[in-house]
């Protein structure tokens, strides 16, 4: 029993070390760009953190348990390269519901549109833990050694607890606060930071797919960007036109 209790402090030391060091420098260009675009609505910075690391700590947890159940041709299988594509998909997904433009009309509708805008960090984060690195590998290798879904998912869990505590819980709200107080001083950047913001999530995400195969990736890339065209077409054509108000002239 001992021993156990020393192997989850020691894994839980091990995520804590990565959540401070290589999650942070890993994870802002993507979280920091997300913040950013969604900057007009204040509301959701806090949220948006507590969902990407909740997928985070869903993913660690959940691939701790299927380690220990299925082995080491887990741990292998998840080297391929499976990671990069989620990855991948994930910030084109992130991409499209940021250049898509949002309907102006009863409260049911912005709600679902927030909630569903809440699970773009939530993807990202469980994404990025499958994207193989020294700490990870030594997680699953542990878990795959338990032959136990039990334990590896303990171990998971334990792994997860340490490396949620990043400086990433400052630094995507302050991305996103860096964003409000640009749209605050010019208000005619607030939709070239939503669509920049897209158009460098859809390339992050090329990018993480051509390590894959560039024929895809590039493939991919062409057709997000044509649809984010469409978007800013949708969004330029769907504002409405100014009233005008006829004034009486009092004479």
């Amino acid at each position: 029993m001992p021993e156990t209790s020393v192997s989850l402090v020691s894994i839980w030391l091990l995520g804590v070390a990565l959540g401070l060091t290589a999650c942070t420098v890993t994870c802002l260009p993507f979280m920091g760009t997300w913040a950013v675009g969604r900057s007009d609505d204040g509301r959701v910075a806090v949220p948006d953190t507590l969902s990407f690391l909740a997928g985070r700590f869903c993913a660690y947890t959940g691939l701790g348990s299927l380690a220990g159940a299925l082995g080491a041709w887990f741990v292998q299988a998840l080297a391929g390269g499976l990671g990069h594509l989620a990855f991948g998909l994930s910030c084109w997904l992130a991409a499209r519901w940021l250049a898509w433009p949002r309907r102006a009309g009863a409260s049911a509708g912005c709600a679902g549109l927030r909630s569903s805008g809440l699970a773009s960090p939530f993807m990202m984060g469980v994404s990025l833990t499958l994207i193989p690195c020294a700490p990870l590998s030594t997680l699953l290798a542990s878990c795959a050694a338990s032959e136990s879904w039990l334990s590896g998912m303990r171990y998971g869990a334990a792994f997860a607890s340490g490396a949620v505590l990043t400086p990433m819980l400052v630094l995507i709200p302050a991305a996103a606060g860096l964003g409000k107080v640009l749209r605050s001083n010019a208000s005619w950047l607030g939709s070239w930071l939503r669509y920049g913001a897209a158009l460098v999530l859809l390339l992050l995400g090329g990018k993480r797919i051509s390590l894959l195969d560039e024929s895809w990736a590039m493939a991919g890339c062409l057709l997000c960007f044509l649809l984010l065209a469409l978007a800013c077409l949708v969004s330029r054509s769907g504002k409405p036109a100014r009233r005008i108000i006829p004034i009486k002239l009092l004479g």
